[in-house]
């Protein structure tokens, strides 16, 4: 079997596969570098990208809207390829070495996943976002330009940085909401949907949306096998909902209007009732008018049971978590380029002793994907969306996806204050300094 059939085989067959291209609302062709190009194709922008060990690069991709030509060059020493995860369209399986171009016909505005399907290399960090422009697309911010001296550029990003250590912090979300526990042992959370005054960073307030007045919402932590009841009150302007993403409940408590209930109308109550079936490390967000409400602040982190320290970490000096943390990422909406709502310097700094261990929870619920970096200590990465890997993987640098959620060990073996970022560099930081999606650990 040839590589162009594993490829289509791997979405179900041919016919299946022209089925996804017509959903995601565009046509690909594939063009072998060492034929001659069409004329048409030549018209189109051209747009390079890399495959590594283990990287795709860049990992977020923005092209504009109509026809584009993606040339994907392996510039790893292992062989590696390039597939749409919505479509099965692919590069074939390339050397090292080798160039294939893709031919993109009439994309549409939107998001659209890419990964390398060599097994491994998907969870080891080859995995990305090609960004259509145009209307409802997601877009980087470009880079910023200035005229600044270099002595004025130093002394910007110093100011900067130090605001970050000796300006207080304003109010910090995704505090952990203790229940109401009933007769039965049923635990009962109740969350307020409104809209709310956020400080995002010093002196820049916005409109979040927001479950009971923070950004991210309240950590709900529960057990397996409890009863759970959480009240929904709608003091937002517009209905919504609430959708429990990765957690296992009945479908009439799947919170998507209007398949698995009505819409909650402002001024309404919503009651979800379900077990806590398995252990989850999952998320709860709004699932009507999701462009909007989600981006705005409307999420929060929902977790089931306690994370299993895989012995094989023992030798590395991890037997137990010193402090567990949860990180969401947004890039959208009114909250913008953000770690657990707020950007640079209003981030939280995190401490630590040498010899501890912290656990992090990544919950991306942007619109693109970001390549999170801790400096100085490995990561060791044991479970994905919640489900414990058979052997730990390590990395420096965890691609997050929409929607996706990474459990993480760091291991602090050196003091020092060490930051921690997103990689997308115009996420993190520009002439005047650090911003957006950057915090730091403080090791002593």
């Amino acid at each position: 079997m040839n590589s162009d059939e594993r490829s289509l085989l791997s979405i179900g067959g041919f016919g299946l596969a022209i089925a996804a291209f017509v959903f995601a609302g565009f046509t690909l062709s594939r063009i072998d570098d060492k034929a001659v190009s069409a004329p048409a194709a030549s018209a189109a922008p051209a747009v390079e990208i890399k495959l590594t060990e283990f990287a795709i690069t860049p990992a977020t991709v923005e092209v504009p809207a109509g026809d584009v030509n993606l040339r994907i060059t392996n510039s790893g020493t292992l062989v590696h390829n390039l597939s749409f995860t919505e479509t099965g369209m692919a590069t074939r399986d390339l050397q090292p070495g080798e160039t294939q171009t893709l031919q993109l016909k009439d994309l549409k505005a939107g998001n659209l996943a890419i990964l390398c399907t060599i097994p491994g290399h998907h969870d080891s960090g080859m995995a990305g976002m090609v960004i259509v422009g145009g209307t409802g697309a997601a877009t980087d911010p470009a880079a910023t330009p200035t005229t600044m001296t270099y002595q004025q550029m130093d002394k910007a990003m110093e100011d900067r940085a130090m605001r970050f250590v000796n300006e207080p912090k304003s109010a910090m979300g995704g505090t952990r909401l203790e229940p109401k526990v009933l007769a039965d042992g049923t635990k009962e959370f109740d969350l307020t949907a409104k809209i709310v005054d956020w400080e995002v960073e010093p002196g820049k307030i916005v409109k979040a949306w927001t479950y009971n007045g923070m950004v991210p919402g309240p950590e709900i932590k529960v057990n397996v096998g409890d009863k759970v009841r959480v009240l929904l009150n709608n003091a937002l302007p517009e209905s919504t909902d609430i959708h429990f993403h990765g957690i296992r409940v009945p479908n009439a408590m799947d919170g998507v209007d209007p398949f698995t209930q009505k819409p909650v109308l402002p001024g309404e109550t919503f009651t979800y009732e379900f077990t806590a079936l398995e252990p989850a490390v999952g998320m709860y967000h709004s699932h009507h008018n999701a462009q909007t409400q989600v981006p705005n602040g409307l999420a929060g982190a929902f977790i089931i049971g306690d994370m299993p320290i895989p012995a094989s970490l023992a030798d590395k000096g991890i037997t137990k978590v010193d402090q567990s943390v949860n990180m969401m990422l947004d890039d959208a909406g009114t909250i913008g380029l953000t770690l657990n709502g707020k950007s640079f310097p209003a981030t939280q700094a995190y401490t630590a002793k040498v010899g501890d261990t912290m656990l992090v929870n990544y919950f991306n619920e942007g619109l693109m994907t970001h390549p999170m970096h801790m400096h100085q200590p490995t990561g060791w990465i044991i479970a994905k969306d919640g489900v414990p890997l058979a052997q730990p993987m390590p990395s420096d640098t965890i691609l997050v996806g929409p929607g996706e959620r990474y459990t993480v060990l760091y291991h602090f073996l050196d003091p020092g204050v060490w930051a921690w970022h997103c990689h997308i560099l115009n996420h993190a930081e520009g002439p005047n300094g650090m911003f957006g999606m950057v915090t730091a650990v403080i090791v002593k």
